[in-house]
Formats: C-alpha cells, sequence, structure tokens
C-alpha cells in the first residue's frame, strides 16, 4: 500500500541529496523531524544530475507521469527513495535537470530556469494528484516552488481535489525572487487574472516568489526578526507592499540546528572531541586548526578569528577584509573559509600573501574545515547585512566559539548580546567595518578575562536551537490551516 502523505513539502534542495546553501539543510531535518513525530510527511524536489543517492537508493515509481507543460505531451519520471523512512519523491526530466549545477554557472543563471522551475511545480502537483489522497497542507520554499501556491489558489475554483488543501510558503532569502519576462507568463498555466500588481505581476516582469507569497494561505520567515524586517522598505527588496498585506498571515519560526551533525561531543571531523561539562578538547581542535592552516605556534595563545561563508556584501565580508590590517598589527589570528565574488576572492588572497603569520584564507568549501573552524577558532564572524535566519552562529555557539554578529534577522534572534546576563555572544547595530572593529575589541576585553570568557562559552555551549522547538510551531501553524490536531501514524514502507 503506497504511503499517502497529509503534508507534502516541495523544495528545490535536500540534504543529503543536493545542497547549495541552508534550505537544503533545513529540509534535510525539518520534514523529518515531523515525520518522527508522527505526521504522514513526505518532499518532492528535482532528480539532478549531480546528486547524492548513494546511501538511498531511489527506485522509479511512475514513469511518463504527464505533466502538461510547456506542451501537452510532456511528461516526467518519478523516483523514489526512503529517507529514514520517510518518502523523498525526485521528479527527472533529463533536459531540465541533468546539469552539473543546479542554478547556473559561472557565467550566470541557466537562461530557461523560469521554464524548468514551472515544470517542476506542475510535475509536483501531478504526483500529488497520482498518488491520490488529497494534501492537507503543501509546504513550499523559495521561489523555485513558489508558483504550486498560485497554481492550488485558482484550482481551487474549479477542482474539487484541492478543495481542503491549504498553502505554506517560507521565504528563506527575499533577494533570490525568481523574476522573469511576462512572456513566460502567458504559457505557465496560470489564468490571465493572475497578472495584476497583487499577483505575480511585478513592474511588467513575472514574479514567482511575489506569486507565492500572494497566494499562499500562510507566508512563513526563516526567524521572526526576519518577518518584521521585510514588511519594511529597507529589508523588503521592493516586496513590502504585498508583504505589509498578508503581514496577518504571516509568521516568523526560527530555523534549528541539526546536533546529530554539529556537535563537538561527537564531531567526527574533530581532533579532540569536548562538552559543556568537558571543554578541554577545545585547546586541542586549536591547535590541530592552526598545524592545519600552517600559521605560527603562537597564535595558540592568541585569539583566532573565524569566518564561514560566501564571501559577498550581504554576508559582510568586506567589512572584514577592510580591517584586517589593523588586526594584524595586534597580532591576531583571522581564518576564512568561503567562495563568492571574485572580487572579493582576489582580496582575500592579496590579504593571505601579506600577512602569511596572521592571516588563512581558503576559497571554497569543505565540511571537514568549517568543522575545524567551529570548533578551533576562539570567536566567531557574521557581519552580515541581512541574514533571514542563519546556522552557523548556532554552530559556533554549541562549539564554544562566541560569535559577533550584527544586529539583524537570526542573528538578533539567537544571540543574547554581551553585557546581559545570559549573554551567549557579541551584537553591533550599524553595518559598517568601525562598528564591527569596535565589537572585536568588546570580545577582546572579555577574552582576556578568562573566567568571564569561560562562562559566555558554556552559556552559548548549553543553549538550545533543536529542530524539535521549531517543528512544534510550524505543527501549531499547519493545525490553524486545518491539519487534524490527532497525529496520524506513518504507514509502514
Amino acid at each position: 500500500m503506497e504511503f499517502k502523505p497529509d503534508i507534502y513539502f516541495v523544495a528545490s534542495e535536500i540534504y543529503p541529496f543536493s545542497k547549495t546553501g541552508g534550505l537544503a539543510d533545513v529540509l534535510g531535518v525539518l520534514p523529518l523531524t515531523l515525520y518522527k513525530m508522527g505526521y504522514k510527511v513526505s518532499v518532492i524536489t528535482p532528480m539532478y544530475g549531480r546528486i547524492s543517492t548513494r546511501d538511498f537508493s531511489p527506485h522509479l515509481m511512475y514513469e511518463d507521469l504527464k505533466v502538461g507543460y510547456p506542451w501537452p505531451d510532456i511528461s516526467a519520471d518519478v523516483f523514489r527513495a526512503s529517507f529514514h523512512g520517510m518518502p523523498v519523491y525526485f521528479i527527472d526530466r533529463g533536459e531540465y535537470f541533468d546539469r552539473r549545477y543546479y542554478y547556473c554557472t559561472h557565467k550566470g543563471d541557466y537562461f530557461d530556469n523560469c521554464e524548468r522551475f514551472i515544470f517542476f511545480c506542475r510535475a509536483a502537483m501531478a504526483l500529488m494528484k497520482k498518488i491520490g489522497n488529497p494534501p492537507q497542507i503543501v509546504h513550499s520554499h523559495d521561489w523555485h516552488t513558489a508558483l504550486i501556491n498560485s497554481f492550488i489558489y485558482y484550482q481551487k475554483l474549479s477542482d474539487p481535489y484541492w478543495a481542503e488543501t491549504s498553502t505554506v510558503f517560507t521565504i528563506h532569502n527575499l533577494a533570490f525572487q525568481g523574476r522573469f519576462s511576462v512572456r513566460l507568463f502567458w504559457d505557465c498555466g496560470l489564468p490571465y487574472e493572475a497578472w495584476n500588481p497583487d499577483g505575480v505581476e511585478y513592474y511588467d516582469s513575472f514574479n514567482l516568489l511575489k506569486g507565492g507569497i500572494a497566494h499562499s494561505d500562510m507566508v512563513t520567515t526563516v526567524s521572526p526578526s526576519y518577518a518584521e524586517e521585510i514588511v519594511t522598505p529597507e529589508f523588503g527588496c521592493g516586496l513590502e507592499g504585498i508583504l505589509q498585506k498578508k503581514k496577518s498571515s504571516m509568521t516568523g519560526i526560527i530555523n534549528g540546528a541539526d546536533y546529530s551533525v554539529w556537535n563537538p561531543e561527537q564531531d567526527k571531523f574533530l581532533e579532540a572531541n569536548y562538552s559543556a561539562t568537558s571543554p578541554q578538547g577545545k585547546k586541542t581542535c586549536k591547535k590541530d586548526l592552526i598545524d592545519n592552516l600552517c600559521l605560527p605556534s603562537e597564535m595558540l595563545n592568541r585569539p583566532v578569528l573565524g569566518f564561514i561563508g560566501r564571501l559577498r556584501s550581504q554576508k559582510g565580508i568586506d567589512l572584514l577584509l577592510e580591517i584586517i590590517p589593523t588586526l594584524v598589527k595586534r597580532n591576531i589570528g583571522i581564518v576564512i573559509l568561503g567562495e563568492g565574488d571574485s572580487e572579493y576572492e582576489a582580496q582575500l588572497m592579496n590579504l593571505v600573501e601579506l600577512y602569511p603569520d596572521n592571516v588563512s584564507g581558503i576559497v571554497g568549501y569543505t565540511e571537514e574545515m568549517a568543522h575545524k573552524i567551529q570548533a578551533g577558532a576562539d570567536i566567531f564572524l557574521m557581519p552580515s547585512r541581512y541574514e533571514p535566519c542563519g546556522l552557523t552562529q548556532m554552530y559556533s555557539l554549541r562549539y564554544g566559539t562566541p560569535p559577533i554578529a550584527t544586529a539583524v534577522g537570526g542573528l538578533k534572534d539567537t544571540i543574547v548580546p554581551y553585557p546581559e546576563k545570559n549573554s551567549t555572544g557579541f551584537i553591533f547595530k550599524n553595518s559598517t567595518s568601525q562598528d564591527l572593529l569596535k565589537a572585536i575589541d568588546q570580545a577582546l576585553e572579555v577574552f582576556d578575562d578568562k573566567e568571564a570568557w569561560m562562562n559566555l562559552q558554556l552559556r552559548g555551549m548549553k543553549a538550545d536551537f533543536s529542530w524539535k522547538k521549531s517543528a512544534e510551531l510550524y505543527v501549531k501553524s499547519y493545525q490553524k490551516l486545518g491539519l487534524g490536531r490527532k497525529k496520524s501514524k506513518p504507514d509502514t514502507i
């Protein structure tokens, strides 16, 4: 008997199958947490050419599933894998998804991204109908899947299958909206009345994310502060008007941290494991980091600052690069891991060449080095200009590496700023290099007081941002939309 979900998550990424950022991390944990709580949940995602399926062996479930976009005869194959018991469905169409990268190359976005994800949204809906049981909740994420909620909004007017289905749309990053030419709207499958200022139209362009906001029963963001910020012109990215109209049905739920992966007590990448009750191993991890990066041994007794993230202005990397010469004069170590704009990559490499005894820069990303930096650094830097939620500051807290962060979005929701009684890190208000430097100076003063610093570390390590808390908040939101309050047991797979 086929598993018939009550809740479908639809997303362009899910870890460990596919990943470019935090979206995949969320989809790899939140649905599974709900599934383990007893809810009938599954995920629908594309079958990319570059996808990790080795440990889960997906099998062909449906062949030639009719999709009807962009012409009537087009179809998709559907594969299915069991992800710790929870079904994950993969939409396969080679010309759309069998590519080296998910969304773009170094030259820019794929020219047919709009067609690719219209097809994916329509295929996901065709799959739900094929499985047969009308879902109670369809939860889509970011612009790639936003049109599902628009399609369901209009399908409810004529197709009884969707009559009792409620839709949720989560904004992970409002800056990425999926804006395309108006010509791509006319054959997407939405009725003409969807083309209006309260729908998918945005200054004569086709805005997929705007449609998801406009046509969803509930809109969520990945932190309470981000939900408040994006209704303002400063953070609204041009969509503050439609967001203000949806404010009564919008909520912010902080993402959780996956402590099965990010936990120094059992981290397989670390030279030594440690915890809040036995923190001694962190010193061993610092020595291991210094040795791995060929920094001088004297850095073992000097503060080492860590940064992990995209080298883009959103993450404030330019603020950090600007003050590195000043930090070097104070004999501070700086370790940076990330990739992004070529301008910042070049600046970083130049600074590494100028200050080899203080600065280590790694252009790229490896999971192992990210874990080693979290454990081996003394202080973690997140000078983001905006941050919908952020996960790395949650990891740094658990690893006893107090964060310094801008007072935006999820950063101010998860860090208790010094010198408050229960402080766990440091917050600065304005996105300037001088304000970042002042916050670092404040942290260094506390760092010199070993007892105060240890207490700050331990409070952070004991902070709990587990996914179960966030999942329970999502359940309450779903119940407001009609999800049965009685938990249903998952079918046997």
